[in-house]
């Protein structure tokens, strides 16, 4: 699997939306992504990409566009 298809994967898994909906995903406007479901979508992102990221960068991950550009401080190539 490809980096871009885990990484919406994760968005599909946690917060139990459609692909199409996971691209344009953004905290607190998709119904589950409140804190819990933040903090779920990036624990499963770290385990899917073997990183840890920094509480900066968790904190900034505010949709799906914004956790790519974060990702990508990690290695991880979309």
């Amino acid at each position: 699997m490809e980096n871009r298809e885990k990484y919406i994967q994760a968005f599909v898994d946690v917060f139990g939306i459609t692909e199409e909906d996971a691209v344009t995903a953004k905290y607190q406007e998709e119904k589950n992504w409140d804190s819990i479901g933040h903090m779920s979508l990036i624990s499963t992102l770290e385990d899917s990409f073997d990183i840890m990221m920094d509480t900066a960068d968790i904190i900034d991950f505010s949709s799906f566009e914004k956790g790519m550009e974060i990702l990508k401080k990690y290695d991880v190539e979309f």
